[in-house]
């Protein structure tokens, strides 16, 4: 049964010594789709190259991450608003706010994450939420926008129930699950299980957050699996279901064919 890693930085450095085996292996695990968020305007050219040697199964998006945002982030969303009149990508993202590592932009951060909500809504493409230690600030932005048409996943999730239960109010959206859901002391586990897994869709986030046993060494979309493995655990269902599952809301959510 196939399985479809929704966000994975595999055009990082990290990956320059051994991309190709690294996708291969991805493929030779079931893994039938690999999405890749943008960062900011550098990543682009990395990101389309990996497209072009794997056009069906490396699809990329196209946004602007929050910890990317400066006092010139204007500059660079008019290069990627660009981008979407020349072709199409599956989602606007790798969008959102960032309070973790710096609260200096976050005027800008939301100013940059209203204006991209506002592209998927024009362009009719679902949205990858990136929510560190901003549920609050998403949350408010998404409550005072109209957001009638809108669909997305709140990558990486790591909330609490409460949050989770807020997500879902919308209608609109999914989460998507990585590596921590196997981490022993995240808490995330006892979230997840109550949940449905319809509500859900799988991501490695690599090079980042590398599930159990591998943690400390590099993530890799072949390990999507261990995430699925993890998750059909928690809903006490078949690997196959989760699968299934999971890829039949990822192909719904990003339209993959």
């Amino acid at each position: 049964m196939s399985i479809i890693d929704t966000h994975s930085h595999i055009y990082s450095e990290q990956f320059d010594e051994d991309r190709d085996e690294m996708i291969h292996r991805a493929f030779e695990a079931g893994v039938e789709y690999i999405l890749m968020p943008n960062v900011d305007v550098e990543s682009i050219d990395a990101m389309l190259a990996i497209e072009d040697k794997y056009p069906t199964q490396c699809i990329s998006m196209m946004g602007l991450h929050p910890t990317s945002v400066d006092e010139k982030y204007q500059e660079q969303l008019k290069i990627m608003r660009s981008w979407f009149d020349k072709r199409r990508f599956c989602a606007v993202g790798e969008i959102g706010i960032d309070l973790y590592w710096d609260k200096t932009f976050l005027s800008e951060q939301i100013k940059a994450f209203k204006t991209q909500i506002q592209w998927a809504i024009d362009l009719d493409l679902p949205i990858v939420i990136h929510a560190r230690d901003a549920f609050d600030e998403i949350f408010e932005v998404l409550d005072n926008m109209d957001i009638t048409g809108l669909t997305g996943v709140f990558h990486s999730f790591t909330g609490n129930i409460e949050q989770a239960k807020k997500v879902l109010s919308y209608g609109c959206f999914k989460m998507s699950i990585n590596g921590v859901v196997t981490f022993k002391n995240s808490g995330l586990g006892k979230v997840v299980e109550q949940l449905s897994i319809q509500d859900l869709v799988l991501e490695t986030d690599a090079p980042y957050l590398t599930p159990t046993p591998f943690r400390g060494k590099r993530n890799e979309p072949a390990y999507t699996d261990l995430v699925s493995k993890k998750l059909a655990e928690l809903f006490n269902m078949s690997q196959d279901e989760v699968n299934s599952i999971t890829s039949a809301s990822a192909k719904s959510l990003f339209k993959l064919k």
